[in-house]
């Protein structure tokens, strides 16, 4: 059922949309028309305005906001929300699709292909339009296509849920096989720890000085990087600090990140990080400044509840072998959760992401868009299709 050199060729044309994250305005203007074309009512939010590094990309032209599309539907079930990200990570501009005799899709080897995420939108589009095509019985369909996913879903994070019916949702952002989908994903923190200490000449006095890199040297030495437990992992991957070589340094400043599937773990090794610093500053007689942010916060979706339930179901008439793990990587569907709607990711066809390697195949494309076709006309047991 569904039209696979369609499908293909739409998603080498979004392909060559520049939609690096904060520019997703031509991609979010083409998804517009073909959404209302769709039949959907169509609305845009202000998220690209809010978002400072968006405005400051844009000049005169107004940046893209989250985009929703609202499709009424025809059975007496549910409304179903589906969800894939316009942005792509960089290198993004002037992205072409290159498909070779065995169905793989790259790029020309010079910039990401953006299959994360195009290829999922590519196969919500799709699904959507064979159901209207063959008639199929659907509930309330709603779209949502959210800009700055690549920076920790800081498009989602502004939408305003109370339009949102959907109390489920199946995000199309998953590398893996058709039939993939993750039903946790972790808390994640950013944290910035400047340590202060005291100038003074390296060569002449040097003992007037409190060196703020080797206070900050011995506490990283004290830290527990890596897997720090199963669901938990720590990483300081940045340090910068000193002004010459000849200056005691005043300052060292390290950047990194926490994530754990367990919230409350993910905020005890914060605090552990915060004691090692501090306590090693004391020391030397410095002293530490810490700044955290909580990106994305930990969820999970039980194998009981009705969307995984209902995504295994469809998987099983599409021959698809369905599996659920958990995901160390955030999404959408992380503030999704959080505002209350029960949501899984699933994989969609993209591989080796942001990277210049990157690639999907057409076998992926369609097995895709079967299951988001699947996934809105389960009620109706349409679907009876081996992919």
């Amino acid at each position: 059922m569904i039209n696979k050199n369609r499908l293909v060729s739409q998603f080498k044309k979004m392909v060559e949309f520049d939609s690096e994250t904060y520019h997703e305005r031509e991609l979010a203007d083409y998804l517009t028309e073909e959404l209302k074309e769709l039949g959907f009512e169509v609305w845009e939010d202000d998220a690209g305005i809010r978002l400072k590094e968006c405005v400051a990309g844009y000049g005169s032209q107004t940046p893209a906001g989250n985009l929703y599309g609202f499709l009424k539907g025809t059975a007496d079930a549910p409304p179903i929300l589906l969800s894939a990200h316009m942005d792509t990570v960089r290198p993004g501009i002037g992205k072409r699709a290159v498909e070779d005799e065995n169905g793989v899709i790259t790029s020309e080897g010079d910039t990401v292909l953006g299959a994360d995420d195009l290829s999922g939108i590519a196969a919500i589009l799709e699904a959507v339009r064979v159901a209207k095509e063959q008639d199929l019985s659907c509930p309330d369909i709603e779209v949502l296509f959210p800009v700055a996913e690549e920076n920790y879903g800081k498009g989602s994070q502004l939408l305003d849920y109370s339009r949102i019916r959907s109390k489920q949702a199946y995000v199309f952002d998953l590398s893996g096989e058709i039939g993939l989908a993750a039903t946790a994903a972790p808390t994640l923190i950013s944290f910035e720890i400047r340590v202060k200490g005291r100038n003074a000449h390296a060569g002449f006095c040097p003992e007037l000085g409190i060196n703020a890199i080797e206070i900050g040297a011995h506490a990283i030495a004290q830290v527990k990087q890596g897997w720090v437990d199963e669901e938990t992992t720590v990483n300081i991957g940045r340090i910068s600090g000193g002004k010459q070589t000849n200056i005691v340094s005043d300052e060292c400043i390290a950047l990194g990140e926490i994530r754990s599937l367990k919230d409350h773990r993910a905020m005890e090794e914060l605090e552990k990080l915060r004691d090692i610093f501090e306590q090693t500053a004391a020391r030397f007689q410095g002293s530490v400044e810490l700044k955290y942010e909580k990106q994305i916060e930990a969820y999970e979706i039980g194998e009981e509840e009705e969307v995984v339930k209902r995504f295994r179901k469809v998987c099983k008439e599409l021959h698809l072998k369905a599996e659920t793990r958990y995901t160390l990587g955030g999404s959408d569907n992380n503030h999704f959760v959080r505002n209350g709607i029960r949501g899984i990711v699933v994989a969609c066809g993209m591989n080796e992401v942001h990277t210049p390697k990157e690639f999907t195949t057409v076998k992926q494309l369609e097995k895709s868009a079967a299951l988001a076709l699947g996934l809105i006309t389960a009620d109706s047991k349409t679907i009876q299709q081996k992919v």
